[in-house]
């Protein structure tokens, strides 16, 4: 439904100027509503429906949450307009799956829990019952006497109407309800044999009236039928006890006459402020409402979603877990999934995201016309829709600006709104306390919060100010999230971007102490971690990367942090995203060198390694890191250049920082090793990995020597040591990686047994990021189905272009000689031939050229010279396990 925009109205004097407030983009929303009340309508027509059972689950509520400003209200007025009158119903929504006489009974009754709407549970209950007395217009007599104790009990002295009149429900329902509840006394009071009189005093009515329930008396019969009617009147006449009154409600509507029935559909709006997290009273009392009344459905919306199927608030809340409440069970986390109409069983939580690009355009189309078409040009639109992030609140205001420019005479133009608004700021700043407006300009710096980091970032002593702001509807919560707070992009963007013109407006010096503090405060949250809580770690690293970098800070504890990163070999990507958008060129700071250093690190599982060792050169040259992490780029350098087949460069980068006896010395002393196995100097890189110990990864050093032998058995143990030794310093990366080089030997000896020594690499590397492993893996796969694949030529082929894009010299060759595997189990002499001719290109720089003698071996081809390898014990030996691996395979093919 479109209405006249009256600001927009108001803020031009074109008399020809069309002005609509929009309404857009709800419609999937309002099909989920419309599906799941017809569901519960179904559902409670049953025959075996019953509104006294008090323990089957209940699926009678869907719940909308989102962003404040993303229209959660809008929704939820609209939904309450379009089921009182469907011609109230936005055009665009289309029929509701109900017929018109079911529609006709359906009775929506709105509610804000807004803490400026002054709701309180009272107000809840008497707001239901007073739609009730218009709809119904009679009495609910077990309802109507138990509300009356209590408000003789709770409010002694103060009628019911004056209570009404001033809370703002009064009119021509607000004497209804008193007259229909004294209604019920009286017929009660006639029905008991009281005198006339005495129907006004409701202690003697109540008491004789349990006394009747009690003894089962015929004058009460009509009321006897409610099993819990006596218990209540006989409870204390407290809240608690209000909060259960709404059973005796649903009796009394479920015993209306068929003609007479309705369906309460109660509307909960602004249920993020009933309370928190810790205090759930009344959101207790509220949830007592919903299950009390099965017969009716509540459409709740806020910002967050209800956690009423959570096992863990039981005790907090009287009805919880997935089998109590199964629509509220989350599926998908973080962001639950939008069922379905079809799916309203399931998925009752639904997030409501920012409008659309498209519904965006819509909205502003709409908003200002002249004959139909519309006044905001298109080129305009897309830049305000950009800038809009999808927020409602931004597109008023620039619709607000437009008419604005148009009023001085001017012609908006996509720059006018290419900036972020002042008036934003001013808007979002106007009703904060100035402590609010500090720390909310504080968080701006973060990605992300909680209190403590808030309240640091701020310069203060007391979180109040935060637990205030966080309250705040463009503060998003992510209970899930390592810090659970964020504020809405667009208004973070704007705080920081926009010239606000306000009295306490930082200067650049305040905003570059702010970020000090921030930086200060994210390592001391991370030195007080576990020494193992990656997430943690990352979370820091990506927010004070991004301080460090944009404010020119010292890099503090992130050197540290650094080196915990690299040392998990887990590779999450940490680069922070440009300021404002800008081109980031050479790095210039100590910072911008370690944002490019860890991102190359990082970017290498997904670069060409080309790329990768282009990037960590020029690192290495800027000269800008601390000399530990300079050795970093270095050695990162010359693992590159090892990959890319540049072995003398390697060498050269490997013996400077084993030199430097530094963190990475082992490494590089590794590293010296693995160059000494890809030159077939088998002994000095054995020798080497006795030397090297745990940081040096002596055991994997020790397979990556012995499997070449064809040794798949010293290889597999070695590669099992190393696994455990990683699982015993905690790093998860070499686990993954150790145990991939194990399944790989175990390939070539036992398909079967290698099956299941891959499945336990798959599981490793769950949530890593490491392309080489993971290519191992791959061709670990290939190799144990030699023999019983047909396809293993095709498949090869496919990994031949992944690690063509990759980069990787060593996995091609390392493939290629899968293939020639291939060929010998088959015995196909020219395949392998060719095979041998593609591994004696890629070796041709000398690194991996035994790959070619070991093709030999498989075959069982004569050598043309001697192998210049030194193998372990001798080329005859080496060669009669190569054959013997792949004779062995062969009869694995036989049946």
């Amino acid at each position: 439904m479109a209405g006249r925009d009256l600001r927009a109205l108001f803020g031009t004097n074109d008399p020809g100027l069309d002005t609509d407030e929009a309404f857009v983009n709800r419609q999937e929303q309002w099909s989920l509503v419309g599906a799941a009340l017809a569901e519960h309508l179904r559902h409670t027509a049953a025959a075996g429906f019953d509104v006294e059972d008090l323990e089957a689950p209940r699926n009678n509520v869907i719940v909308f949450h989102g962003v404040g400003g993303v229209g959660k209200t809008t929704l939820s007025r609209k939904v309450e307009a379009a089921l009182a009158d469907h011609e109230h119903r936005p055009a665009q929504w289309g029929e509701p799956p109900w017929t018109p006489d079911t529609g006709e009974r359906l009775l929506p009754v709105r509610i804000d829990l807004a803490r400026s709407a002054g709701t309180d549970f009272e107000h809840v209950v008497l707001a239901i019952r007073l739609a009730l007395a218009e709809k119904v217009n009679r009495p609910l007599p077990a309802f109507d006497i138990a509300l009356r104790r209590y408000w003789e009990h709770a409010h002694p002295g103060e009628p019911l109407e004056e209570y009404l009149r001033q809370r703002g429900l009064a009119g021509r329902i607000g004497q209804a309800l008193p007259q229909q509840m004294q209604t019920a006394m009286s017929e009660v009071a006639q029905a008991l044999l009281l005198p006339g009189a005495v129907g006004a005093v409701i202690g003697q009515v109540t008491g004789s009236l349990v006394g009747a329930l009690r003894e089962r008396r015929q004058t009460v019969r009509a009321l006897a039928g409610c099993r819990r009617l006596a218990d209540l009147l006989e409870a204390e006449p407290d809240l608690d006890a209000l909060s259960f009154y709404p059973h005796l409600l649903a009796w009394e509507l479920a015993r209306l006459p068929a003609d007479k029935r309705v369906t309460p559909v109660v509307l909960f709006d602004g249920w993020e402020e009933i309370g928190d997290r810790t205090h759930r009273d009344l959101e207790r009392l509220l949830q007592r409402v919903v299950w009390l009344m099965p017969a009716a459905f509540f459409v709740v919306t806020g910002r967050s979603r209800l956690q009423w199927a959570d096992r863990a608030l039981q005790g907090q809340l009287d009805h919880t877990g997935p089998d109590t409440w199964p629509g509220l069970v989350v599926h998908d986390i973080p962001s639950a999934r939008t069922p379905s109409p079809a799916d309203t069983s399931r998925g009752r939580q639904v997030l409501i995201g920012d409008l659309s690009p498209e519904d965006c355009d819509d909205h502003l189309a709409r908003r200002l016309s002249r004959d139909g078409a519309p006044l905001i040009e298109s080129a305009l639109r897309t830049v305000i829709t950009a800038r809009s992030h999808g927020l409602p609140l931004y597109l008023d205001l620039a619709v607000m600006r437009f008419l604005e420019i148009r009023r001085g005479g001017a012609r908006p133009q996509p720059d006018d709104f290419s900036h972020d608004f002042a008036a934003l700021v001013a808007r979002t700043l106007s009703d904060l306390t100035p402590d609010e407006r500090h720390v909310l300009r504080a968080v701006t710096l973060l990605d992300a919060f909680d209190l403590t980091l808030a309240t640091r970032t701020a310069g203060m002593t007391h979180q109040a100010p935060a637990q205030r702001l966080i309250e705040r509807p463009f503060v998003r919560e992510n209970p899930f999230a390592l810090w659970p707070f964020h504020l809405h992009a667009l208004i973070r963007s704007t705080v920081r971007g926009a010239d606000d013109h306000t009295d306490d407006r930082w200067s650049p010096q305040d905003w570059h102490t702010a970020a000090h503090r921030a930086l200060q405060a994210l390592g001391d949250q991370w030195a007080a971690g576990a020494a193992h809580d990656r997430l943690l770690l990352v979370g820091c690293l990506r927010q004070g990367l991004r301080l460090a970098r944009d404010f020119g800070l010292d890099l503090a504890w992130l050197a540290d942090a650094a080196w915990r990163y690299v040392g998990d070999s887990v590779w999450e990507p940490l680069e922070p995203p440009a300021p404002d958008g800008a081109v980031v060129s050479s790095p210039r700071t100590a910072a911008d060198a370690l944002v490019e250093l860890l991102s190359a690190l990082a970017r290498r599982q997904h670069e060409h390694r080309e790329r990768t060792a282009d990037r960590l050169a020029a690192v290495a040259a800027g000269g800008l890191l601390p000399t530990d992490l300079h050795e970093m780029a270095v050695y990162y350098l010359a693992k590159a250049q090892r990959d890319l087949g540049r072995s003398e460069p390697s060498r050269q980068g490997m013996e400077s920082v084993a030199a430097g006896g530094g963190r990475l010395a082992p490494a590089a002393r590794r590293g010296l090793a693995h160059l000494a196995r890809l030159a077939g100097d088998f002994p000095t890189a054995l020798a080497t990995a006795a030397t090297l110990g745990w940081e040096g990864r002596h055991r994997r050093v020790e397979g990556d020597v012995r499997w070449i032998q064809g040794d798949t058995a010293g290889a597999a143990a070695a590669y099992g040591a190393a696994r455990a030794e990683a699982e015993q310093h905690g790093i998860a990366g070499e686990r993954a990686t150790t145990q991939a080089q194990r399944a790989f030997v175990l390939a070539f000896a036992d398909p079967l047994v290698a099956d299941d020594e891959l499945d336990l690499a798959r599981q490793l590397l769950i949530g890593l990021d490491l392309r080489a492993t993971t290519l191992t893996t791959r061709i670990a796969e290939l190799v144990r189905d030699v023999g019983f694949d047909p396809d293993i030529e095709d498949r090869a082929l496919v990994l031949r272009t992944e690690i063509g894009v990759a980069g990787l010299v060593s996995a091609r060759a390392t493939l290629e000689l899968a293939v020639c595997f291939h060929h010998a189990v088959r015995e196909d002499h020219p395949a392998v031939a060719a095979s041998i001719d593609r591994l004696r290109d890629l070796t041709r720089g000398g690194d991996y050229a035994y790959y070619v003698d070991i093709a030999h071996f498989m075959a069982g081809f004569p050598l043309a010279a001697p192998s210049p390898a030194r193998w372990l014990d001798g080329d005859a030996a080496t060669r009669d396990r190569w054959r013997a691996l792949v004779t062995d395979r062969r009869g694995l093919r036989t049946p």
